[in-house]
C-alpha cells in the first residue's frame, strides 16, 4: 500500500452477512410488534419468557425469510442504488442461489416454531404473510403505487400473529375464555388496523427522503406520479388523522385504560403536526421529521398500549 494510501474496506463476514439478509434493525421492530401483542391477549396473563423468546425467534426467521427473497428478486436494483448496493447478494458476496437456500431453510424453520409451539392458525397467519410480502408486493413495487397498500398488509400482519399466537382465535367476533369471564377477539384487529395505518406516512416519508436513489431503480411509490409533493404530504395528514381515533379503539373495547389513551394521543398528535409541517414545507428535510416521528410512534403507542393493559 503506499503512503497516504487509506486502507482496503475488509469486506463483512459470513455470518454477518446473513444476519444483514435479514434486514435486522427492521426485523426486530416487526417482531417486537408481534411479541406486545402476543402479550396483549387477555388470556395471556404472565411473562413467560421462553414463550416470549419462542414467538420472537420464530417471527425473527419468517420476517427474514421475507427480507432475504426481497434482497434476491432485487439483487440487480440493489446494485445500482447507493443505499443497498453493499447488501450481501447485490455486491456478489453472496450467490442468489445461497439466497433461496437461507431463505428456504429461514422460512420453514420460523413457520415450524409458530405451529408447534403456538399454533398452526399463527404459523398459517405467518406463511401467507411471507408470501404476500416476497412474491406480490416485491415485485408490484415497480408496477405501481399501490404496491405500499398491499405491503401494507404483512406488514400488519406480525399484529395478528402474535395476538392469534396467545389466544388461538383468528375471525374479530370470536369468544376469548379467561376464568368465568369471556372476552371479545377484536382486539387483535385493532392492533392489526393501527400498524397497518401507521404504515402509510412512514414508508411514504422513507420514499421521499429515499426518492432519487428509488426511482433510478424504476421503483413507484409515492402517490403522486410526480414524485414528492404536497399531495403525498397530504396523503400522510389523512392516515395520521385516522390514526387518532383507531388508536383510541383499544380504551374503548375495554383493552386498556385512560392513561394509555392520553399517552397514543398526544404521540399520535404529535405525528399529525409533522405531516402538516410536511406539506407546509414540502422537503426532504420535513420528510425526515416525519420518518424519524412515525419511527418513535409506534414502540411508544404498543408499550403504553401493553402497560396499560386491563
Amino acid at each position: 500500500m503506499n503512503q497516504g494510501e487509506a486502507p482496503a474496506e475488509k469486506p463483512p463476514g459470513r455470518l454477518k452477512d446473513y444476519l444483514q439478509l435479514t434486514k435486522p434493525s427492521l426485523n426486530i421492530m416487526v417482531t417486537f410488534s408481534s411479541v406486545v401483542c402476543y402479550l396483549m391477549a387477555p388470556n395471556v396473563v404472565a411473562f413467560d419468557w421462553t414463550m416470549i423468546a419462542l414467538l420472537f425467534v420464530g417471527g425473527f426467521l419468517v420476517v427474514g425469510s421475507a427480507n432475504t427473497i426481497n434482497m434476491v428478486v432485487e439483487k440487480d436494483t440493489d446494485a445500482v442504488m447507493k443505499r443497498t448496493a453493499k447488501r450481501p447478494i447485490a455486491s456478489g458476496r453472496m450467490s442468489a442461489t445461497e439466497g433461496w437456500a437461507f431463505a428456504i431453510i429461514t422460512g420453514f424453520a420460523g413457520v415450524g416454531i409458530l405451529a408447534y409451539f403456538f399454533n398452526f392458525l399463527s404459523a398459517g397467519i405467518a406463511a401467507f404473510s411471507l408470501f404476500l410480502y416476497a412474491f406480490v408486493y416485491t415485485p408490484l413495487k415497480k408496477v405501481n403505487a399501490i404496491s405500499v397498500f398491499v405491503g401494507a398488509f404483512p406488514g400488519a400482519l406480525p399484529c395478528l400473529i402474535g395476538w392469534v399466537a396467545g389466544t388461538d382465535r383468528f375471525m374479530p367476533f370470536d369468544t376469548i375464555a379467561v376464568g368465568e369471564r369471556t372476552y371479545s377477539n377484536v382486539g387483535g384487529w385493532i392492533l392489526f388496523a393501527i400498524q397497518f395505518l401507521w404504515q402509510f406516512p412512514h414508508f411514504w416519508a422513507i420514499a421521499w427522503v429515499a426518492h432519487r436513489d428509488y426511482s433510478s431503480a424504476g421503483f413507484k411509490l409515492l402517490p403522486s406520479e410526480k414524485g414528492p409533493t404536497k399531495f403525498t404530504a397530504l396523503q400522510t395528514i389523512i392516515y395520521s388523522l385516522v390514526l387518532i381515533p383507531v388508536c383510541a379503539l383499544p380504551y374503548y373495547t375495554g383493552m386498556t385504560g385512560t392513561t394509555s389513551l392520553i399517552i397514543v394521543t398526544l404521540t399520535n398528535a404529535f405525528l399529525v403536526f409533522q405531516c402538516v409541517r410536511l406539506y407546509r414545507e414540502n422537503d426532504a428535510k420535513a420528510a425526515r421529521r416525519v420518518m424519524f416521528s412515525s419511527y418513535l410512534h409506534l414502540p411508544v403507542v404498543l408499550l403504553a398500549l401493553l402497560a396499560d393493559k386491563l
